[in-house]
């Protein structure tokens, strides 16, 4: 008889035979499997985080470059660059001019005049001249223009105002808003034009208002006042004859000489100048004359022999011009020549001789 004991025990082991067989087999598949999702779905997300790191590296070590220029040039600025040229200069002044001055505004800050008076260079030049910006078109006063016109006084510099010409407002207007808050007085410079915008306005419409501000000027100061502008926008607008009796300021930057062949009194050389108590550039110019000349320019003082030769030369040049001089000309012919005069007599004499040989030989 077969062993009922033994085939139970063989039938019901080999399901669990089987059973392990499968366990032993489907786990290890079954891990396999998931390792691999897990794997295959955490890669993005490892690369995205790897790429955004490199970012945050790249944006952190950009800003923190900016953050440190941005110190620096701060640091330069407000430290360094109003130390970094001590006295009065830059690297070289224009040659045979011995008068020097500045131009000041709001934009300069708040100037301390006392060193801008006090400064030097090397060769010993020193500012003796200022203009300083008082009025705009026909409302505004630079705000820094009575502190600045009063030190310039008070520190000896020969001081002079300017008016910024604005091409939509009539010339009338801006000369009285000039007027009403520029206190120039006996000593000071003439009155400033400064005119360099030609806006909308036509050439003849342009040099129409400017005349009317000049001589409503000069009405008030007794003296022709001072036209400021660069140079080719003299050439263009500002070369007519009627502009000629007017003392120029020329602009005219980077150059060893002013290149203009007419008439002029102050040159504007350069606008990077740097001078002891004033932060950061400022406008720099010579006088074309000497120290007595300037003082003989300012309002109350008779001009110098050269504004002298100037107005006489375009006096001279103006009677040639005008017809009333032409036809007085013309109502009062010359007399004969006196050449003419002597060969009359010569022919007279010659015939008198004649006559009395004729009548010797009569006789």
């Amino acid at each position: 008889m077969p062993n009922f004991a033994a085939l139970k025990s063989h039938y019901f082991q080999l399901p669990q035979r089987v059973g392990s067989r499968k366990t032993t087999n489907k786990i290890p598949v079954r891990h396999t499997n998931e390792n691999n999702t897990q794997e295959q779905s955490s890669a993005p997300h490892s690369r995205t985080a790897h790429t955004f790191g490199q970012h945050r590296k790249r944006i952190f070590w950009i800003g923190g470059s900016a953050i440190a220029l941005v110190c620096a040039l701060l640091l330069y600025h407000f430290i360094l660059a109003p130390y970094r040229h001590r006295g009065f200069g830059e690297s070289k002044f224009p040659a045979n001019y011995s008068i020097h001055g500045i131009d000041v505004s709001h934009h300069q800050g708040t100037v301390d005049w006392e060193k801008v008076a006090t400064a030097s260079d090397d060769n010993g030049a020193r500012v003796q001249f200022v203009f300083v910006k008082a009025t705009q078109g026909k409302s505004h006063l630079d705000r820094k223009f009575r502190h600045n016109f009063l030190k310039a006084q008070q520190y000896g510099l020969v001081r002079g105002a300017y008016h910024y010409f604005s091409p939509g407002i009539s010339g009338d207007e801006q000369a009285h808003h000039f007027i009403n808050n520029v206190p120039l007085e006996k000593g000071d410079l003439p009155p400033v034009l400064d005119v360099e915008v030609l806006g909308r306005l036509k050439p003849e419409t342009l040099r129409r208002e400017v005349l009317e501000w000049l001589e409503l000027m000069e009405k008030r100061f007794g003296t022709p006042p001072i036209i400021y502008t660069y140079l080719t926008f003299k050439k263009n607008y500002l070369n007519t004859p009627e502009f000629e009796r007017y003392p120029f300021w020329i602009a005219h930057y980077k150059v060893k000489k002013l290149r203009y062949k007419g008439a002029w009194d102050f040159w504007q050389h350069t606008e990077e100048g740097c001078i002891d108590g004033i932060t950061g550039k400022v406008d720099f110019n010579v006088y074309n004359g000497s120290l007595d000349d300037l003082q003989k320019l300012t309002i109350g003082n008779t001009l110098s022999r050269k504004a002298q030769r100037r107005q006489n030369l375009v006096a001279a040049s103006a009677q040639k011009k005008s017809p009333t001089s032409a036809k007085r000309k013309r109502s009062h012919p010359k007399p004969p020549h006196a050449k003419h005069a002597k060969s009359r007599t010569r022919k007279q004499s010659t015939l008198s001789n004649k006559r009395t040989k004729t009548q010797k030989r009569r006789k």
